[in-house]
C-alpha cells in the first residue's frame, strides 16, 4: 500500500526560512511508551547543579545567567537558570513571580546592546529537566532573522568578533549587577605600554644627541709649541679670540646637558559611567 507523502508546508517558502531547494518532509515516527529521562531527570546527574558559579556571567541567592562557550553568530545568546533544581511547573510563588521580573530584567539588558534590534525568548524543556530559558539577540536591520527560525541562523551566520562577544557578557552582567548579584564577566583587556618607557626613550634619544653635538665642536687639544714660535700681533688675537669663543660654548652645552629631561606626562582618562541605565542607547 502506498502512502502519500506530506506536502511541504509553507514556511518553506518564507523570506526568513534559512535553506532553499526542493525538500521533502520526513515520515513520522511511532509514539513511544515510555519516553526516555531528559538529563537531571531522576538520578541522572544534573550539569547544571554541578557547574561552579565561574561559569556563568552573572550570579545571585536564586538565578544564574550563562553563556555559550564561544561567539556565535547572533550578536548574544544567553540562558537563564534557577539555582534550585526545579522545572518551570515546579516553581513556588516566590520564584515564578522573580522569573516574570528576571525575564523582563534580561530582555532589556540584552536589547541594549548595540546593534540589537528584539530578543527572542524561548523555553522548550525536552533536553534537561533545570530550568532554563534561552534569550537570543536578533541583529537591527537583519529582516531575515525575524521569527522562529532565529535558532537556526545563530548556527548559520559567521561568529561575531570575540572582543565584541565579551564586551557584550561584560554590558549585560553590569546592567544586573545594578539590581543585585554578582558580575562575573568581564571585558577585553587593552595591550597597552606605561608612558614610563616612552619617558626613558625619549631621555635617552635626548642624551644621545647631546653627546653627539659636543664631541662635533669641542676645540682640539693645543699642541706644544715653543714660546719663541708662537705667533704674536694680530694672528695671536686672533687665536686667542677663538679659543675663548669655542671654551664658552663648550660651557653652554655643558650647562644644557645638566637640565633633566622633563617626563612626559600620560593623557586624562576619559571618564565614563559604569551604570548601564545611564548610558544612551
Amino acid at each position: 500500500m502506498s502512502h502519500t507523502p506530506p506536502a511541504v508546508p509553507d514556511f518553506t517558502r518564507w523570506p526568513s526560512f534559512p535553506f532553499e531547494g526542493d525538500f521533502r518532509v520526513k515520515q513520522l515516527d511511532e509514539p513511544v511508551a515510555v519516553e526516555p529521562p531528559r538529563k537531571g531527570e531522576g538520578s541522572g546527574e544534573c550539569h547544571s547543579c554541578n557547574a561552579p558559579d565561574d561559569a556563568y556571567i552573572w550570579v545571585s541567592e536564586r538565578w544564574r545567567v550563562r553563556a555559550m562557550d564561544r561567539p556565535t553568530g547572533l550578536p548574544m545568546v544567553l540562558i537563564l537558570e534557577s539555582r534550585s533544581h526545579l522545572d518551570l511547573g515546579d516553581l513556588p510563588n516566590l520564584l515564578a513571580a522573580e522569573l516574570g521580573v528576571m525575564t523582563v530584567r534580561l530582555e532589556r539588558a540584552v536589547r541594549s546592546l548595540d546593534g540589537v534590534a528584539r530578543v527572542h525568548v524561548n523555553r522548550w524543556g525536552d533536553g534537561a529537566e533545570h530550568l532554563h530559558l534561552w534569550f537570543l539577540a536578533r541583529p537591527y536591520g537583519r529582516l531575515q532573522l525575524r521569527g522562529t527560525f532565529l535558532s537556526l541562523w545563530d548556527d548559520i551566520l559567521p561568529a561575531i568578533p570575540e572582543s565584541q562577544w565579551r564586551e557584550n557578557l561584560a554590558m549585560v552582567a553590569a546592567w544586573l549587577a545594578e539590581f543585585g548579584g554578582r558580575p562575573l564577566a568581564e571585558p577585553p583587556r587593552i595591550q597597552w605600554q606605561a608612558p614610563s618607557n616612552l619617558t626613558q626613550q625619549a631621555a635617552s634619544g635626548r642624551e644621545a644627541a647631546l653627546a653627539a653635538e659636543r664631541s662635533s665642536v669641542t676645540p682640539a687639544a693645543p699642541s706644544a709649541v715653543p714660546a719663541s714660535d708662537a705667533p704674536d700681533g694680530p694672528v695671536a688675537a686672533e687665536t686667542t679670540k677663538g679659543a675663548a669663543a669655542a671654551e664658552a660654548a663648550a660651557a653652554a652645552e655643558a650647562k644644557t646637558a645638566e637640565v633633566p629631561a622633563q617626563p612626559l606626562r600620560p593623557a586624562p582618562e576619559r571618564q565614563s559611567s559604569g551604570d548601564p541605565a545611564t548610558r544612551a542607547y
